[in-house]
């Protein structure tokens, strides 16, 4: 066990972005980058910054806070000066190690994107606070629920860290929290059905669930680390047919998704005649589906700040408070059919 985890450990520290992109790939941003670095970049790797450069780049005490090297503002300044030239020439706007090129901003990398993590976080423990005002602590599903706030509120702090300095550590974190949002979606719908069920059988399905993610974050640890992958995995693009284990892992990855979608729009279908509150749960996949339009787009920042991937966490920032109303009115239901369940003999779900 100690062995698996050095593993993971050193493949955390040691991952890097192998896919160029041609903003770092062109000759005016590699020569620019070199010549940074030899003239203005001094001590072992050229971590410590010049004085020069510092004044060069105007780098506050927020930015050495952030860890912003000497490599990193060279990287930033000739990541503009590359900009400039494309945009002199009327080309495209380019790329930089698979990213658009942001505006810092306080020592933020992407500030626009921390903004909004920063703003679901804050909605997710706001939503928290409402449901426990309104639902009884005696009420089904009352605890799985807050399992669900608790794993999206460290989802969102980890958005905020990676999209604050963007390390190979960050990054990990990130994307695998953000499937963890995305795998306790579906066990908490699978738990919600089956709440009636007895705790070995509950217990049974939650250890499926652990085990799975845990060969997830071990794939991911020791595999290899790709945003692609991720991107399928979050969003459901699709079902791989393969027999190969890597491809047979990107199958259920993918399908996780699928199946908590289908399986809550299947529940509305269901009970629409005894649950007028289904509407709440379909508005929300409704409105889910639409920000995901943002989160499959790919253009430039507006105004070098807002990019789809930061306008896409905006879009959920409100899509948060119908899924919780959702949530509220469940449970309240749930409770009043307990205690009321003597002379009905329908099943409810």
């Amino acid at each position: 066990m100690k062995a698996i985890l050095f593993r993971i450990l050193i493949a955390i520290l040691t991952i890097r972005k192998t896919s160029a992109s041609a903003g770092d790939y062109s000759y005016e941003y590699q020569n620019c980058y070199h010549q940074c670095r030899e003239f203005n970049c001094t001590g072992t790797g050229g971590v410590s910054i010049k004085e020069s450069l510092v004044d060069y780049y105007g780098q506050t005490f927020l930015d050495k806070i952030f860890m912003w090297s000497c490599k990193d503002e060279c990287q930033y300044g000739c990541m503009w000066r590359t900009v400039d030239f494309f945009q002199e020439r009327n080309l495209k706007t380019p790329q930089f190690y698979g990213k658009w090129p942001f505006l810092r901003f306080l020592g933020f990398q992407e500030p626009a994107s921390v903004l909004f993590s920063i703003g679901n976080l804050l909605a997710h423990v706001h939503l928290l606070r409402k449901f426990r005002a309104e639902v009884r602590p005696d009420s089904p599903c009352f605890k799985l629920w807050h399992l669900f706030t608790f794993v999206s509120v460290n989802g969102w702090i980890w958005s905020t860290v990676f999209h604050t300095r963007d390390f190979p550590v960050t990054e990990f974190l990130d994307y695998t929290s953000a499937y963890l949002i995305v795998l306790t979606t579906l066990y908490c719908f699978c738990m919600r059905m089956v709440h009636k069920m007895n705790t070995l059988f509950k217990g049974g399905l939650t250890l499926c669930f652990i085990a799975f993610y845990y060969g997830y974050f071990l794939y991911l640890s020791v595999g290899k680390f790709s945003y692609s992958f991720n991107m399928k995995t979050n969003i459901a693009t699709g079902i791989v047919l393969a027999f190969h284990f890597n491809w047979i892992l990107h199958s259920f990855v993918v399908l996780s998704g699928i199946l908590s979608g289908l399986g809550w729009l299947t529940w509305c279908f269901l009970v629409r005649k005894h649950r007028p509150y289904y509407k709440l749960v379909l508005k929300f996949y409704c409105l889910l589906a639409l920000s995901m339009v943002l989160e499959i787009s790919d253009f430039p920042p507006i105004f070098w700040v807002f990019d789809a991937h930061a306008l896409w966490h905006l879009s959920t920032i409100p899509i948060a408070f119908v899924l919780y109303r959702f949530l509220i009115e469940d449970c309240k239901a749930l409770r009043k059919e307990d205690m009321n369940e003597t002379s009905s003999h329908e099943k409810l779900i």
